[in-house]
């Protein structure tokens, strides 16, 4: 029988279910606050508010775990990209996703407990985790609090453009999350 490698101890996989159990609910309820029929709502939007504002609190409470968790398990080293060389590391996993992976090439970077992530997971996983799941955060605290903080910083038209800018985001996330699971059918077995 071959040896398994688990990247991620259990309680890491934990939360990283529960991560995408929230995101997905979230999901579900930002979009029934933006875009359902009042006539024939996917939740009624008293309680599509409630479970948005709930779950996001949630959520960053769960991100706060993932944060103190890499700082000191040490797994933060996985985020860290060395720019040196990185475009074309880039390039070479492109190619792989591309083409190489159709042609039953090796991957040009293989996983390992020393290197998790290949290039495009690193850049990708670095954006989505430390600017914009923080920036979701921040615009959703904002939004939440009646916007009395960004309206006082920045203005009446503020609250208009912190909405805009958590709808963008939590559609950069939802984009995310699809390309994630689709990726994670990648490999030698289902």
């Amino acid at each position: 029988m071959e040896d398994r490698l688990y990247l991620y101890p259990t309680l890491i996989r934990f939360w990283h279910f529960i991560n995408a159990i929230l995101i997905l609910v979230l999901i579900a309820s930002g979009v029934s606050m933006q875009y359902s029929d009042p006539l024939r709502p996917i939740l009624r939007f008293d309680i599509a508010v409630t479970l948005h504002n709930f779950l996001g609190i949630l959520l960053t409470l769960n991100y706060s775990l993932f944060i103190i968790g890499n700082i000191t398990s040490g797994n933060a080293r996985h985020y860290k990209i060395k720019l040196v060389g990185f475009v074309g590391r880039l390039k070479r996993q492109f190619r792989y996703y591309t083409r190489g992976m159709f042609r039953n090439m090796p991957p040009p970077f293989p996983v390992t407990k020393k290197s998790k992530f290949n290039p495009i997971q690193q850049g990708t996983y670095f954006i989505v985790m430390f600017v914009l799941v923080p920036l979701l955060f921040i615009s959703g605290l904002s939004l939440l609090y009646s916007g009395t903080f960004i309206r006082e910083l920045l203005g009446n038209k503020a609250l208009f453009y912190t909405d805009i800018l958590h709808m963008v985001i939590g559609f950069l996330v939802s984009i995310f999350l699809i390309i994630h699971i689709y990726f994670c059918t990648i490999g030698t077995s289902p």
